[in-house]
């Protein structure tokens, strides 16, 4: 226990410099007296940690001292990295243990990448803690060099040209300002702006991207947790999205979820159908989805789009009622 401290406390000196020993006790979450006795523990290894007297004085390494852990490429940090996002560590009690991980995975980088990778994280969200239940949709497939492109976009913050296809419209292409990815039981989407209005764009539905050399009008930072959480409430109370509470038969899921834009929660009915809030880019894409799948569905919520639907069933059944 006491050799990894003493790997992430000489880490922790590399990647930020001259720090406090108080500084350092809240970070490796130990008393300073702890921290007092490590650096000389250092010391007396041979690792060339000294102390700077003064106000704004602290514990550093000597320039141009280097760990021995090596040989992860950008691309596998960034995957750690990743992975080192999700809450299950927090959960389990691995926090410390995660922290120093990713330290020693940051450390691993050329310096010319450390920002980039340390910075990651805040750009990509998997499975946000929203009221998303625990049932899992189908893994969709995204090309390998979309995906890639996309993700380049997003992490070095430039304009993106995507050719998307919309429900019910012809592919079209359309430059956004890449925010950040989020990844919601397999479906991924990505978060942007267009013309400074936000955007959501599944990534299944892209059919070609293109990085673009003009830089993104987006903030510097940005919490993705909570924009995806704003931008699922904007799905509940209106806009040009809407959402919708359905209930459907099984075997027509897939092609339920195949056409709503995103999944924000699922249920078992007792009866062994399911119930689903789903969200459509419009009304009138709501209705002509759920009219698709005849009695196999449904629609709960919102009124109007149940009285659209029997209006519409209505009509279709007095077209075809026989003449006396």
């Amino acid at each position: 226990m006491r050799a990894d401290r003493l790997v992430s406390l000489v880490l922790l000196l590399r990647q930020r410099g001259r720090l406090s020993a108080a500084t350092l006790a809240r970070e490796l979450e130990v008393s300073t007296r702890t921290v007092l006795r490590d650096i000389e523990a250092l010391s007396v290894a041979g690792v060339p940690v000294y102390a700077e007297r003064g106000r704004h004085g602290g514990f550093a390494l000597l320039p141009g001292f280097q760990t021995e852990l090596t040989g992860l490429t950008h691309d596998e940090a960034l995957a750690l990295l990743i992975a080192g996002s999700r809450r299950g560590a927090q959960a389990f009690g691995l926090g410390s243990a995660l922290a120093s991980a990713m330290l020693k995975v940051v450390d691993a980088l050329p310096e010319s990448h450390r920002d980039t990778a340390a910075g990651v994280a805040e750009r990509l969200l998997i499975d946000p803690e929203t009221d998303l239940l625990s049932r899992r949709v189908i893994a969709e497939e995204v090309p390998d060099a979309i995906v890639a492109e996309v993700r380049r976009a997003v992490f070095a913050g430039h304009k993106l040209r995507i050719h998307y296809v919309a429900t019910g419209q012809k592919p079209r292409w359309r430059t956004v300002d890449p925010i950040g990815l989020v990844t919601v039981r397999d479906q991924g989407y990505l978060l942007a702006t267009r013309s400074g209005e936000d955007r959501t764009y599944r990534l299944s539905r892209i059919r070609a991207a293109e990085e673009l050399d003009e830089p993104a009008q987006r903030p510097d930072r940005i919490d993705l947790d909570r924009a995806w959480k704003d931008r699922g409430t904007r799905f509940r109370t209106g806009g040009d999205q809407v959402a919708v509470l359905v209930r459907v038969h099984p075997a027509r899921r897939v092609e339920l979820l195949d056409t709503a834009l995103a999944v924000l929660s699922e249920e078992a009915d007792e009866d062994g159908w399911l119930q689903l809030e789903v969200t459509f880019q419009d009304p009138r894409h709501a209705e002509w989805a759920l009219w698709q799948l005849a009695t196999s569905a449904e629609a709960l919520a919102p009124p109007w789009l149940r009285e659209s639907l029997h209006d519409r069933a209505t009509a279709i059944a007095a077209r075809y009622e026989a003449s006396d």
